[in-house]
């Protein structure tokens, strides 16, 4: 039997001496867990109410301030936001907005069963509120559409 009181060097030393390395594993596990989530919540983090939108070959316009979202749904319900607004509470809503930033603008979004004139109301509703930066909302036309529809 071989006995070893300290003396000499054993292979258990080298194990007792800290690891210089990073281990990266555990990073890169929650790196893609985190990419993974972002991924799928991206798309469910979109502003409004489910319209069917119409189609437009627009190029998309960009903004500085982030937009105050006015969607006009089938039935003339009108939703400010998520929130559903009536035509009278729309003016108010919308002059206190243009008093706490002038310069905000407001994204029209009308489903394609409305009617053109209703949303041309609601947009005049906006217009008459004092916001001069009206845009309307479309989905961008497929590549493969033909031009005429």
């Amino acid at each position: 039997m071989a006995m070893s009181l300290g003396g000499g060097r054993d292979d258990d030393d080298e194990d007792a001496l800290p690891m210089a390395d990073m281990n990266v594993t555990p990073l890169v596990d929650v790196m893609l867990v985190l990419l993974i989530v972002f991924m799928v919540a991206a798309p469910l983090m979109t502003v409004g109410v489910p319209v069917n939108l119409p189609r437009s070959a627009a190029a998309r316009a960009a903004s500085s301030t982030p937009p105050l979202v006015l969607t006009v749904a089938p039935g003339n319900r009108l939703f400010l936001g998520e929130e559903p607004v009536t035509e009278e509470e729309l003016t108010t809503r919308l002059q206190a907005r243009r008093e706490a930033d002038p310069e905000a603008p407001v994204h029209v979004r009308g489903d394609r069963s409305v009617p053109y004139g209703d949303v041309l109301r609601v947009m005049g509703r906006v217009s008459r509120a004092g916001i001069a930066r009206v845009s309307l909302i479309a989905e961008a036309e497929p590549a493969s559409a033909a031009p005429g529809r």
